[in-house]
């Protein structure tokens, strides 16, 4: 089991950066693989970006690829998501997800732990 919180949140202008931080309890989240979702009003929760447990191996989806960075901290049980150009269509509810001893995905239900989410209003 591991339990997992979501911060850094908040309303930014177009252009502006945030780093989002993942916060896991549980002491072997060194072997989880991390997603981050979000999910605009109206639409599905969609996958950004990822990172496995060890090694170092990241996914993006397109859109936010060289604009946003996924890495982890695995001493601080901690995932982070940097994003920086922000532009109105990011603004979403952004969740972070894990699961245990696998490979990385970008479906919403291969992932069975689950953060509240955190809310990033980006302005025009």
């Amino acid at each position: 089991q591991v339990q997992l919180v979501e911060s850094g949140g908040g309303l930014v202008q177009v252009g502006g950066s945030l780093q989002l931080s993942c916060a896991a309890s549980g002491r072997t989240f060194s072997t989880y693989a991390v997603g981050w979702f979000r999910q605009a009003p109206g639409k599905e929760r969609e996958f950004v970006a990822g990172i496995r447990g060890t090694g170092g191996i990241t996914d993006y989806v397109d859109f936010v690829k060289g604009r946003f960075t996924v890495s982890r901290d695995n001493a601080k049980n901690t995932v982070y998501l940097q994003m920086t150009s922000l532009k109105p269509e990011d603004t979403a509810v952004y969740y972070c997800a894990a699961r245990n001893n696998l490979g990385l995905g970008r479906l919403s239900y291969n992932y069975p732990y689950w953060g509240q989410g955190t809310q990033v209003t980006v302005s025009s």
